[in-house]
């Protein structure tokens, strides 16, 4: 179990010297420094009243414990006895959350998700994978009850993608969809295979937090814009009207191409929330010593390139590399249900993060 007595002490400490801070006419006159170390109050207080509580249920259980080894009255150590089966299940779920409320939070944990999938190594079969990966995560959303839409694809005509990028929107999208970013494996043998050979093919996945218009300004003036035909899915626009949008930001380099709608302008406004979500990530890796300092401390560090998991269909087996873990339900996570492999890499993720602490 993770000790968290000392940090507590340390924040017990920091919460009466912001009791004093609050109460000081000079800072209750600086509105913005007051809402700041007010918001920063209600945080501590919600940690430490949680351990008053752990403390409290601490102290019942040794009374009761106490009670067990010198009471000689029967129905007293029967109460005392009933107690301490109610405060020690107690004492558990107080020392799991408890370590948890010590951890710094992700603001982007919050935020819905942009998620790119391109077929890699393998031809056809990873066009194949690729389509595989998109309804995992269209049946995983289902059962999360999130919402998805797909922005842009570009079919491999045999049913897979050469490359399909969708939006996710709900509760805690990108705390639990970012552990997808890499290098997907696959392995299986292709239905166009004739002599049984397993093949090995491969798709990358991206997931970026979707960014605000007030988050990243991106200026009108450093972006081309060009409209074309349809030449994919998009019912009797298609090769008929301009709809499709290409937008290449300048400075960048960076291209977006929406094509899935009828409308010019709905294309563009997708392209344009793709757009902010590929500057943000690569303001992101321009950061790039802060963020590996973090990354450090983290399941995988979320890199394109990186190998993250293996699909093995002969052996009906799914391998995490990032911690090791192997699932014999490839056809369960295939159909949404992912969880038997994210709840594992949150709970690791979360030890390796309360090392840091």
């Amino acid at each position: 179990m993770y000790d968290f007595t000392e940090k507590m002490e340390e924040l017990i400490l920091q919460y009466q010297e912001l009791n004093k801070k609050i109460s000081d006419p000079q800072i209750i006159k600086d509105h913005n420094l007051y809402q700041k170390l007010i918001k920063e109050h209600v945080k501590l207080k919600k940690i430490i009243d949680k351990y008053h509580q752990y403390t409290k249920v601490l102290n019942g259980i040794k009374e009761a414990r106490t009670i067990l080894d010198s009471e000689e009255d029967n129905d007293v150590k029967e109460l005392a006895e009933l107690e301490l089966q109610e405060l020690l299940p107690e004492k558990e779920q107080l020392e799991e959350e408890l370590p948890l409320l010590l951890l710094p939070e992700n603001p982007n944990d919050q935020k819905n998700v942009i998620v790119e999938i391109r077929a890699g190594a393998g031809g056809d079969e990873a066009g194949l994978f690729a389509a595989d990966l998109y309804r995992m995560y269209s049946r995983y959303a289902e059962k999360m009850e999130w919402k998805t839409d797909v922005m842009n694809s570009n079919t491999s005509g045999i049913g897979g993608f050469k490359e399909i990028i969708f939006t996710v929107e709900g509760n805690e999208v990108y705390g639990r969809l970012k552990y997808e970013s890499g290098v997907h494996r696959v392995q299986r043998v292709p239905s166009t295979e004739s002599s049984g050979r397993i093949h090995t093919s491969t798709a990358t996945v991206a997931v970026l937090p979707e960014v605000e218009e007030v988050d990243i300004e991106i200026d009108p003036n450093e972006l081309k814009i060009d409209v074309y035909r349809s030449s994919g899915p998009g019912g009797q626009s298609v090769n008929t009207t301009d709809s499709a949008v290409r937008i290449t930001h300048l400075p960048t380099g960076l291209v977006v191409t929406c094509q899935d709608e009828k409308s010019q302008h709905k294309n563009k406004a997708k392209a344009m929330r793709i757009l902010r979500a590929r500057i943000n990530e690569l303001y992101e890796q321009e950061q790039q010593a802060e963020i590996d300092e973090a990354r450090k401390s983290q399941v995988g560090s979320g890199e394109r390139s990186e190998k993250i998991r293996t699909y093995n269909f002969p052996q009906g087996r799914v391998s995490d590399h990032r911690i090791n873990l192997t699932v014999h339900k490839l056809e369960q996570i295939l159909a949404g249900e992912l969880d038997l492999v994210i709840e594992e890499l949150i709970r690791e993720d979360t030890i390796k993060r309360l090392q840091k602490v």
